[in-house]
């Protein structure tokens, strides 16, 4: 039977049939973004991606994409006989790890960002003004990713743009943090 819905009863239902399939599949599928306050009241937005599994395919990819063509990422006889300790084996480069945390959140990003529209009163968002990196352990085939995300404003410009903080933590399957970074985006102030 096909039945007439207004947007509200649309967004109700999906709503609930999104409600459903989490709590069928249970962890694996990404949390609702939580707003809340930190302890030095600022307004800070959470939420963790789905997972993705690392294949060879995606490594091999991406260093031939980006030309990566040295020996750590192109010959695994180097790899095996000259790298040390957890690196004697396949790993994914570390612009990889970053690339895939953004990918991770890319379906929702622009839910985060909205919601820091609303809630900060800001104006249009212009997109990502800077990265900064930090790589704790490395990723190889086969492991599987998922992404902690903390939003939150940074700080007001000089010219009265609003600077906002996306601070990623990228975690493997046992829960070990792989590579941390943060985003920094910019929105335009409210006219």
């Amino acid at each position: 039977m096909i039945r007439s819905l207004t947007p509200q009863q649309a967004a109700e239902d999906a709503l609930a049939i999104a409600v459903q399939v989490r709590l069928k599949r249970g962890n694996d599928m990404p949390s609702t973004l939580v707003i809340e306050e930190n302890d030095q009241g600022k307004t800070v937005y959470r939420l963790t991606s789905h997972r993705r599994t690392i294949s060879e395919t995606d490594i091999v990819n991406f260093v031939n994409l980006t030309g990566l063509h040295e020996p750590p990422f192109i010959d695994m006889e180097y790899v095996g006989k000259e790298m040390p300790g957890l690196h004697n084996k396949r790993f994914a480069p570390a612009p990889l790890l970053i690339s895939l945390g953004m990918g991770l959140v890319a379906t929702r990003i622009m839910e985060v960002v909205g919601a820091i529209t609303e809630k900060e009163n800001l104006g249009l968002f212009h997109g990502m003004v800077g990265v900064e990196a930090v790589v704790k352990n490395p990723a190889f085939t086969g492991d599987t990713l998922h992404v902690e995300l903390t939003a939150s404003v940074d700080r007001k410009t000089s010219a009265g743009l609003t600077l906002v903080d996306l601070k990623h933590v990228v975690k493997n399957q046992h829960d070990q943090i792989v590579t941390k970074f943060t985003e920094k985006i910019i929105f335009d102030p409210m006219k």
